[in-house]
């Protein structure tokens, strides 16, 4: 249940609420507080007991913490510019900082930037917050900043977002503490662009990142890819509040039902992202929480266009029809999931096209494709693993699907440990698995320009590539949102990319776990949990 609040209530309102009951403000003092501001007295209510149960969560400081992820290889990095899966993510997020943090409205916060100003949207000002230092003692300063941003645009580094800091034609230090970032072209989206784990900041000069030197929150103790982790508190962090753990572990266990387990046992604190089968084992536990967060993570099935089956002229429409979305949303992902309509901007994001509709499950319309194809009889393999959330239910539930109308799909159940370098964006018929980013541009930025870095489908359009620089140029919201709308209706229709549903993520953890709270950039508080988070035991 979704707690609502009045709309001319903010963020600061509550903090405004939440110290005046430390102060051991009365209730009458708080209802008289609230009425002056224009809250109803029954919402005044409501308000009170939030902030009261805010304000009895008091942060605990101590103790070690065990979480696990889903996903994990040899080649794990501390890189930021290089990260790929979950576990990059939590554990460089937990070892830097960035400029600018998102936090769970949606909402640009500064982190290691005091500001982030311009006037034409293409050429901006960061002024950085001073008294920073990294792990060994280094200060923070200007140098640092853009050097990492720098490293994106360097292709000997091999950044994951190099097609989005591309944009960036000057990145150059004004003095100690202050960066100027010129653009090619406007683009108002900047602050939350740096906001993403890959744009952390790197010491300048960093050429060995075994370390994870950074100015985070926690400092490394122990690395070993593929294996685990191990971090300790940063006694010298710049912000006031936090970490509150000493120290925390972190690992993959690939298997579902095996993470989950672990957490049942004791042996963890968190079980991130349990999918729709093994939650069933939680239900009714009462050492258990579950965290949903619906932010526009999504498994896709991805046909690539240069190779077949995906060349043939109908395979890919007639796999739009086959795909029975409701049977995944209801049954595979047990409700946890919005129908989705084959485009990566989910329904929560304002750019998000409701007018475009998905294909109807129509299996005649699909046989009769498949037959135009060519391809009608023949068995077409379907690569899929538990690396990619539930692509092997899927996979089964579009097999099931063809068999009723003569079309073969082998299911080829890969292992997890490899996946995302052998198979994904290789074969010609494969699943992904994409987590939340915080705008249009940035998801077509990095999934479908002509050079972007993850072009799943290979798809490939002029056009395409010319409305995303023209929308993330024009200020005019109007424009820009029928410009993204197009560009939509372009990836659901010509791109190979079948996006069935959005999927809600579902963080699994022990009741002794606190702090935790949605992020728009995906489960496990964006990856930025470690920081955040304390247990009470």
């Amino acid at each position: 249940m979704t707690n609502k609040t009045p709309t001319n209530w903010t963020r600061r309102d509550d903090a405004m609420v939440e110290d005046a009951i430390r102060r051991g403000a009365t209730r009458r003092d708080l209802l008289k507080m609230l009425m002056s501001s224009g809250v109803a007295l029954g919402a005044g209510g409501s308000l009170l007991m939030q902030a009261g149960q805010a304000v009895a969560a008091t942060p605990k400081t101590g103790g070690h913490m065990k979480a696990a992820g889903w996903s994990s290889s040899t080649a794990d990095t501390l890189d930021p510019a290089k990260a790929t899966l979950s576990t990059d993510y939590t554990r460089c997020c937990a070892l830097y900082n960035r400029l600018t943090f998102l936090n769970e409205a949606g909402e640009v916060e500064m982190e290691l930037a005091e500001s982030i100003e311009s006037g034409d949207a293409q050429t901006w000002q960061v002024k950085l917050r001073p008294g920073v230092s990294f792990h060994d003692g280094k200060p923070f300063t200007s140098a640092d900043v853009v050097f990492s941003l720098n490293r994106h645009l360097d292709p000997a580094v091999g950044s994951k977002v190099n097609s989005i800091a591309k944009q960036m034609t000057e990145v150059a230090a004004e003095d100690d503490m202050t960066v100027r970032i010129v653009l090619a072209e406007p683009n108002a989206d900047l602050p939350t662009i740096l906001s993403l784990h890959h744009f952390l900041i790197v010491a300048d000069g960093t050429t060995d990142f075994s370390k994870g030197i950074g100015t985070g929150a926690f400092m490394l103790e122990e690395f070993d890819p593929g294996v685990r982790s191990i971090a300790v508190r940063n006694p010298n962090y710049f912000k006031d509040e936090g970490p509150y753990l000493d120290s925390f572990e972190y690992f993959a266990i690939p298997d579902n039902n095996a993470r989950v387990n672990a957490l049942l046992s004791g042996d963890i604190q968190l079980a991130a992202a349990v999918n729709a089968r093994s939650l069933r084992m939680v239900e009714g536990q009462s050492q258990v929480e579950t965290l949903i967060t619906t932010a526009g993570n999504y498994t896709n099935l991805n046909i690539r266009l240069d190779l077949d089956p995906g060349a043939k002229a109908g395979f890919i429409e007639g796999m739009r029809h086959l795909v029975n979305r409701e049977q995944i949303q209801k049954s595979v992902l047990r409700g946890l999931a919005e129908i989705g309509n084959d485009q990566p901007v989910s329904p929560i994001n304002r750019y998000h096209n409701s007018e475009l509709q998905p294909r109807d499950f129509d299996p005649e319309r699909a046989r009769a494709l498949f037959e135009k194809a060519g391809l009608l009889g023949e068995s077409v393999p379907i690569v899929a693993s538990e690396a990619a959330t539930a692509s092997i239910d899927m996979a089964t539930v579009v097999q099931q699907a063809g068999a009723e109308i003569g079309m073969t799909f082998d299911v080829q159940r890969v292992p997890s440990d490899g996946y995302w370098s052998n198979y994904w964006l290789k074969a010609p018929v494969h699943f992904g698995n994409i987590n939340p980013r915080p705008t249009p541009d940035i998801l077509f930025s990095l999934l479908y320009s002509s050079d972007a870095p993850w072009n799943e489908s290979q798809f490939k359009s002029e056009k395409f590539d010319s409305m995303l620089v023209e929308a993330r140029g024009t200020l005019d919201e109007s424009l820009r949102t029928d410009i993204y709308w197009e560009m939509q209706e372009m990836v659901a229709n010509d791109a190979g990319t079948l996006i069935p549903t959005y999927i809600s993520n579902v963080d699994a953890m022990s009741t002794t776990l606190k702090g935790m709270r949605p992020n728009p950039l995906g489960g496990q508080m964006g990856y930025a949990f470690a920081e955040y988070i304390w247990l009470d035991a």
